[in-house]
């Protein structure tokens, strides 16, 4: 049976945690800690008290997240806040959280399989931030409906705004918020990007500068990685694993 430091070491060095500089309140890395010893992975996409409560319910007590607790902090342990490290604590249930590392890990992060659903490959870096590539650049030789209708396979509910060419040749990948993204399109020479949201006055940019935006949801893309390093968890430690789904619409 693993010990919590063993779990935590190897998410550690295979997102490359510490090679990041990301939002203070990210707070990469073990947030919540066990009584040190894992027997069931989870996997959320975000922190609160209703996925931590259905993953205690699962059995789980090793929680990987995209987004940790912390984006606010400080803040009081009352009301709501205090709800959510109780059950933590209360249940024997450690929390990992993983933001930009996840994003932008080139065979697990959400990036990389995003350009994976659609046949492609990363080709080249795209959004460096402090000497490391959080998006990627896939090359493309297909029309942008074929875009479009593999995203509608894919995804409950997709956003295409189609100004720029009917055959891209080649596509940008930024899952989540894409609004730091679009700015960066025309340096990259890329007039195509999948993404999860974006902000509304995108929409004029999209009409003027000629762009292909793909908007899939914020949630929708970043379920990927956080499963996919949960899954190599239960491979490498031969433990079982399970998704915690929130129906996030947003």
């Amino acid at each position: 049976m693993p010990t919590l430091n063993d779990v935590v070491t190897y998410c550690d060095r295979r997102t490359r945690r510490a090679a990041f500089k990301d939002s203070p309140g990210a707070f990469n890395g073990l947030q919540v800690a066990n009584d040190g010893r894992v027997t069931k992975i989870g996997a959320a996409v975000d922190s609160g008290l209703i996925p931590f409560q259905q993953a205690v319910a699962a059995g789980v007590d090793f929680l990987v997240v995209h987004h940790g607790m912390y984006w606010d902090m400080p803040r009081p342990l009352t009301g709501p806040v205090y709800e959510r490290v109780a059950t933590l604590v209360r249940d024997n249930c450690a929390l990992y959280s993983n933001h930009l590392p996840l994003d932008a890990h080139p065979a697990i992060g959400n990036n990389a399989l995003l350009a994976k659903q659609l046949g492609l490959k990363p080709s080249r870096p795209f959004l460096v931030r402090d000497g490391e590539s959080i998006g990627c650049i896939a090359r493309f030789r297909n029309s942008r409906g074929s875009i479009r209708r593999k995203l509608e396979s894919l995804y409950p509910r997709v956003i295409a705004l189609e100004y720029g060419s009917a055959s891209p040749k080649a596509v940008a990948f930024c899952s989540g918020s894409g609004n730091s993204a679009v700015p960066e399109l025309g340096s990259a020479g890329v007039d195509t990007l999948v993404t999860g949201e974006l902000r509304e006055e995108w929409f004029n940019t999209a009409q003027e500068q000629r762009l292909n935006l793909y908007l899939c949801g914020h949630y929708a893309t970043e379920v990927h990685a956080v499963q996919a390093l949960a899954a190599e968890l239960a491979r490498k430690f031969k433990l079982p694993w399970e998704f915690i789904p929130t129906g996030n619409p947003l």
